[in-house]
């Protein structure tokens, strides 16, 4: 998608990092914005800070975990912009790893937000841009976390995985219809998903507080820490509206993570070779 002024882009976990970064490049290049956060004062503060001359914005709140909500937010967007083009399924959360303090209600929360949530955005938006015709583009965010699991047993794993996934069929899918799929996998970002326990909805009950000196606690501590020193979402955006007029699938912004990634792999041909070998 060369164009993208004149345009409309629906954002999820828009009020905040990576989203909000998005939300303002595309403000930028022209494009017609939705803003969509599960936070309401963080997300009219979003929406403010974008508004000018000329800008198009508007929010909305939105739980992705909640199908009928997502549907109701497409209905409110095409409402206010007339058809959608660009869909980014950001929204995440964090928490939930290690062996030690194994939650249920964590694991369906985070697989709810991160995993469901883009279902959802898909599945609410998707016969809309397929009806009007005019092309589009999909960007699921994922995390290199979706390409290895060196985080160990964690339910933020198992979600990017999934979003890699069902972004790599998604685009194949796609591709004849003329709708672009983008997967995002970025390295650590200064966003707020170290601090994701405040969007917890009550239905999943309290979140687990692992002990500082547990294993689970010292990873989010170290998480926690790496996000704080991440890579401003300005540049993420930069690299997915490129991708976007690109059409590239694969979206990296930290190639000096990319051993993480090499290891896996090596590790999987070898599995290869010896299955050749018997």
């Amino acid at each position: 998608m060369q164009r993208l002024s004149d345009r409309t882009a629906f954002i999820t976990g828009a009020a905040s990092g990576i989203g909000f970064a998005l939300a303002q490049a595309f403000v930028q290049s022209g494009t017609s914005v939705m803003l969509a956060d599960i936070e309401a004062n963080a997300l009219a503060s979003a929406v403010d800070r974008l508004k000018g001359p000329g800008a198009r914005v508007e929010g909305v709140r939105c739980d992705v975990a909640d199908f009928e909500c997502m549907a109701r937010a497409a209905a409110r967007t095409v409402e206010a912009f007339g058809n959608v083009h660009i869909l980014c399924n950001n929204a995440g959360v964090g928490g939930g790893s290690g062996i030690d303090d194994i939650s249920p209600a964590t694991w369906r929360w985070v697989l709810d937000v991160n995993l469901m949530g883009v279902l959802h955005g898909v599945s609410a938006f998707l016969p809309h841009m397929r009806a009007h015709g005019e092309g589009g583009h999909i960007v699921n965010t994922a995390s290199l976390a979706g390409l290895q699991a060196n985080m160990g047993f964690s339910p933020y794993v198992v979600s990017k995985y999934g979003v890699v996934g069902m972004s790599e069929g998604l685009a194949v899918e796609l591709a004849p219809h003329g709708i672009g799929v983008s997967v995002l996998c970025p390295g650590f970002v200064r966003t707020q998903i170290a601090t994701s326990s405040r969007n917890r909805p009550e239905r999943y009950g309290p979140a687990p507080r692992p002990a500082s000196n547990s294993g689970a606690g010292a990873l989010a501590a170290h998480l926690a820490a790496q996000a704080d020193a991440g890579l401003d979402p300005a540049a993420v955006a930069v690299r997915v509206l490129d991708a976007i007029r690109d059409n590239d699938f694969y979206i990296f912004t930290h190639p000096e993570m990319r051993g993480e990634v090499d290891g896996r792999l090596a590790a999987i041909r070898v599995a290869l070779d010896r299955s050749d070998e018997r």
